[in-house]
């Protein structure tokens, strides 16, 4: 007899895994009964999983690394695994993208499109990113920190739900978003807005969503967590196989968990990115990833990078947030319940994060395994045991 468990979700593509471990049966292939529970924001999502409501959640990457650190709210998370990396748009209002349209700048050049769009700002810019403690924010202040050039003196990052983000635009309460897929289709679809770029254009593979769980649950209820990680990782790896997108984008869209309809969800998981009213569309490699390269994977060095840009924006000690941060991406207990499962698995828990500019070859448990590029938009390499430089 399955075991029920509660899940919570936010209605975007990058809950893919979880539901399509519920819809595909691969729950129940380790006797499991996923019941996911949909949440209208980041902010109640983690509410519900540190109250109990659900036993484990689709979280914001840095949301438990905040916690670790002190600044997160209630409740102390630990992640699991990665459910992708990527799979974020930045874009502008379509007022916004007509005063953009003098400077010549492509899909994925995250420095040219960041100097036109500071250069046609002028002096505000009010950008909408979906929680104070994700990596959409984290990446757009990266991004434009590191452009070298004045940034527009009232500039405001302000926090919008992903599902309100489209209307949000709509309304002249934004001027840009970064938000997760598909809400900056949704805000093309509606013709609210234009795609500047994808996120994987400033870090090629960004932890985007995770596996989040309470604290010392998974400890506690070990054979539940090992059923909960493989059955999610075999989602995961069927979600890798190209030929199934069409299908998974029917069942996300007929289950009515995105309200999206399934050609836009397809969109998103092929990487081809319909960026203007228009019509017009590019197609991003590795836009959203979910296995190949150990996608899924969580490197302490990620969290540690996550850890060291919080740390520098309140004022805390790289060094410790680094080593913190870490400690809540539990490699340890992903390689004790997927080795059982025939993983291959990378034999380091931390790598040099944007150190790779090509398909990479690295040991690992089957001799197989190739990382995707993780290169930064300006070639920075992060060493996770030199946060502080």
């Amino acid at each position: 007899m399955s075991v029920p468990l509660r899940v919570g979700f936010l209605p975007l593509v990058d809950a893919a895994p979880l539901v399509l471990a519920e819809a595909m049966g691969f729950d129940r292939e380790e006797g499991l009964a996923l019941d996911l529970v949909g949440a209208p924001s980041w902010s109640a999502l983690r509410d519900m999983l540190a109250h109990g409501e659900v036993t484990a959640a689709h979280m914001l990457a840095p949301v438990p690394i905040a916690q670790a650190l002190g600044l997160g709210g209630p409740g102390r998370f630990e992640v699991l695994s990665v459910l992708n990396l990527n799979g974020n748009v930045i874009g502008v209002s379509t007022a916004l993208a007509q005063r953009m349209s003098d400077h010549d700048f492509g899909f994925h050049d995250a420095r040219a499109a960041g100097f036109a769009l500071v250069r046609a700002a002028g002096p505000e810019l009010r950008i909408g990113v979906p929680f104070a403690f994700s990596l959409h924010r984290e990446l757009v202040q990266y991004w434009l920190e590191r452009l070298g050039v004045d940034l527009p003196v009232h500039l405001k990052i302000v926090t919008v739900p992903p599902p309100l983000m489209p209307d949000a635009l709509a309304a002249d309460e934004v001027d840009a978003f970064c938000v997760g897929e598909p809400r900056g289709s949704v805000a093309v679809d509606r013709g609210a807005g234009v795609l500047l770029l994808p996120t994987c254009a400033i870090w090629a593979s960004a932890p985007e969503k995770v596996l989040a769980v309470r604290a010392g649950w998974a400890e506690a209820e070990p054979e539940l967590a090992g059923r909960l990680i493989r059955a999610v990782w075999r989602a995961g790896r069927w979600l890798g196989q190209s030929g199934n997108l069409s299908v998974a984008s029917e069942i996300l869209a007929a289950q009515g968990r995105l309200a999206v309809p399934a050609e836009i969800i397809e969109r998103s998981l092929t990487g081809r990115i319909c960026i203007s009213p228009d019509g017009t569309e590019r197609h991003v490699p590795g836009f959203i990833q979910f296995h190949d390269g150990a996608a899924a994977f969580p490197w302490r060095s990620q969290a540690a990078w996550i850890g060291v840009r919080l740390a520098e924006r309140h004022g805390l000690d790289p060094a410790m947030a680094s080593q913190r941060a870490a400690s809540v991406f539990r490699s340890d207990l992903y390689r004790l319940h997927l080795t059982p499962a025939g993983a291959d698995l990378p034999a380091a828990s931390a790598k040099l994060e944007g150190s790779l500019a090509v398909p990479t070859p690295v040991a690992s448990s089957r001799g197989k395994l190739i990382l995707s590029p993780d290169r930064f938009y300006d070639a920075q390499v992060f060493d996770p045991a030199l946060p502080g430089r």
